[in-house]
């Protein structure tokens, strides 16, 4: 059918993916592609060509931030909302900076998703009201700068997992890279942020509420 629409759905949990789906059909004709990784999100980008990239912040190998950029190197129309378990204040600026359409909470409701990807259909940018206020904050300067804004993407999703109290070899195992290469981003980290030890990075995240909901 000619208004039959397409989506693809990156997230390594099959019963998110199977609620997200299930959510899309009710509401409308479509077709739903689910990819588990970053490499599986980007197969399908090459073979088809989807109306919607729904894609998860935390995702095994890359991180959806990474993932989100490799998209747009291969295809930079195709619109993305990050669907994710972090909050707003901690990931959607970065998303959008990225390319990112939209931003939403895994906590939404089913219409509150298809509100956002309806309004993303239609060419433009899906904002909350509470990421609207936090973008007016961020664009008139009225936003405190916080240390951890001064991090990389990739600092960022290092720091973070140090902070959820994960060790350099379990991020390196995770994020399919090195220890030699988690070890020099952390060293950054220490560097940037002004700490000693991972002890500290992890009393900083929990007291700033950066780890998931």
């Amino acid at each position: 059918m000619a208004n039959k629409k397409c989506f693809i759905i990156g997230d390594d949990h099959v019963f998110v993916r199977m609620g997200l789906k299930q959510t899309i059909l009710n509401a409308m004709d479509a077709e739903v592609l689910e990819a588990q990784n970053g490499k599986e999100v980007i197969k399908l980008l090459q073979n088809h060509n989807p109306d919607l990239l729904i894609l998860d912040i935390s995702m095994p190998g890359k991180d959806g931030l990474d993932i989100l950029k490799d998209v747009k190197a291969i295809n930079a129309k195709v619109p993305v909302l990050m669907l994710s378990a972090y909050s707003e204040e901690q990931y959607a600026l970065r998303a959008f900076r990225s390319g990112a359409y939209g931003y939403l909470t895994k906590d939404k409701s089913p219409s509150e998703i298809i509100n956002a990807i309806q309004v993303i259909l239609r060419g433009e940018k899906y904002l909350s009201p509470s990421l609207a206020h936090l973008l007016v904050k961020e664009i008139t300067g009225k936003k405190e700068k916080e240390l951890h804004s001064e991090l990389s993407d990739k600092e960022y999703s290092v720091f973070i997992q140090i902070g959820s109290g994960k060790t350099v070899s379990e991020i390196a195992e995770e994020q399919m890279l090195s220890v030699k290469t988690i070890s020099t981003y952390r060293t950054r980290i220490l560097q940037k942020m002004g700490f000693k030890n991972n002890a500290e990075i992890m009393q900083y995240v929990v007291s700033k509420k950066l780890t998931e909901r």
